[in-house]
């Protein structure tokens, strides 16, 4: 079981990350669809996300009964402002190690939420005992984004070119992991 971790903003209000449960699927569809208009940093964007509420229900209690998926939200006043997806491999060769996407809706951009889904899937592997190295992309410059996962322990590990095209341009993705 994965404890709800919080965080106080300055304006005083709460911010609590937990697991997702079935029920939230209606609401992480409509989530996942405002943030993808809000930046070029995601490996999606506006219309590229198509799924039906039916199929976001079973990904939810897929990964609830997974010991290497883990999905979390951030929530303030019961509205999705983040969220992290974290997907192992599936072989018994590669359960061990995975990779993880990150949202946080731009109005909070830089308020540590993006850090508090970070400790709190590092808290999880490292309680679970599955996975033992977590791995991510990252646009090579977005320097915030970069910072926070250094500032977390990830290590450069290698650059991937044309690893997304954003508007007709390539753009490339530093890889980044983290021995668990």
């Amino acid at each position: 079981m994965l404890p709800a971790n919080r965080l106080c903003l300055a304006s005083g209000e709460e911010v609590v990350v937990r697991r997702t449960v079935e029920d939230d699927a209606e609401a992480l569809i409509r989530y996942v669809n405002d943030v993808a208009g809000e930046t070029d940093n995601l490996t999606f964007g506006a219309g590229d996300f198509d799924i039906s509420v039916d199929r976001e229900k079973e990904i939810l209690v897929e990964t609830l009964k997974s010991d290497n998926r883990l999905f979390l939200v951030a929530e303030l006043r019961e509205r999705i402002i983040g969220t992290l997806t974290f997907s192992g491999g599936r072989s018994s060769r590669t359960a061990h190690v995975g990779g993880f996407g990150m949202t946080v809706r731009r109005e909070y951009w830089g308020r540590g939420i993006g850090t508090l889904l970070v400790q709190t899937m590092l808290g999880w592997a490292r309680a679970g005992g599955t996975v033992r190295k977590i791995n991510l992309r990252v646009r090579t410059d977005n320097d915030r984004a970069i910072g926070l996962y250094e500032k977390m322990g990830f290590r450069r590990e290698g650059v991937h070119t044309r690893d997304l095209l954003i508007h007709g341009q390539f753009v490339a993705c530093l890889a980044m992991g983290l021995e668990i």
